[in-house]
């Protein structure tokens, strides 16, 4: 959905430097910062008065969590996307972040703007995952990583075309450009990710996605091609 108006941006983070500096960084890369905390319940009463675009949130607080604040947040039902702003990249970090309905997993260390294009991305719908964070990805994707398995897959029940269809949501692929890769319609695609969400008992098409990557499908598909 595209806004007239700039981003409307709401941080969570115990760092008063770090978020003032945030603060001015993109304010002057025109995009609002609406509000600003370090405390994580205050910052899930400020998403739901103010219902920002987006909701960027540092990983490691001292009261809670990131990840505790990010379920909070989506247990309120809130839409919007919510980005994890942190220091860790951690393998497992970013997985759980992903794995709980975080749209987006950036480092602190990013280009100024390089933050803000992951924003603009995330903004139009998009999950970003910090650029050197996509190996990690990759590793877990190829089964390198020691994310546990689980028995029966959970992907037993997909159709062969529902299979593919995930296999290309997890490498980032949009409706559209899937359906240009297959030959269908957007409006096939769309049915056919609605069915894959029902399926797989999930919410978004990120959480299909992180799902995927965690069990291996991308690899599986890709061998299935050659």
């Amino acid at each position: 959905m595209a806004h007239s108006m700039n981003l409307r941006i709401l941080v969570i983070d115990d760092h008063t430097l770090f978020r003032e500096g945030l603060q001015g960084l993109l304010v002057r890369r025109n995009i609002d910062v609406i509000a600003a905390t370090g405390d994580g319940s205050e910052g899930v009463r400020l998403a739901a008065e103010h219902q920002p675009d987006i909701v960027l949130l540092d990983m490691r607080m001292p009261n809670t969590d990131g990840i505790t604040v990010l379920k909070h947040l989506i247990e309120n039902g809130m839409k919007m996307p919510i980005v994890i702003l942190t220091t860790s990249s951690d393998e497992r970090d970013l997985i759980e972040a992903l794995r709980s309905g975080a749209r987006g997993y950036l480092l602190k260390d990013m280009e100024p703007d390089e933050l803000v294009a992951a924003l603009r991305d995330i903004d139009a719908g998009k999950t970003v995952v910090a650029p050197n964070l996509t190996q990690i990805l990759a590793e877990v994707v190829q089964g390198k990583s020691t994310m546990p398995d689980l028995e029966s897959s959970p992907f037993d029940e997909l159709t062969p075309r529902e299979t593919e269809i995930l296999g290309l949501l997890a490498e980032g692929q949009s409706n559209k450009v899937i359906a240009r890769n297959l030959g269908i319609s957007d409006g096939t695609v769309k049915l056919h990710v609605k069915a894959i969400l029902r399926k797989l008992d999930v919410h978004s098409r990120v959480e299909a996605a992180v799902m995927a990557v965690e069990h291996g499908l991308r690899a599986a598909n890709q061998q299935a091609q050659l």
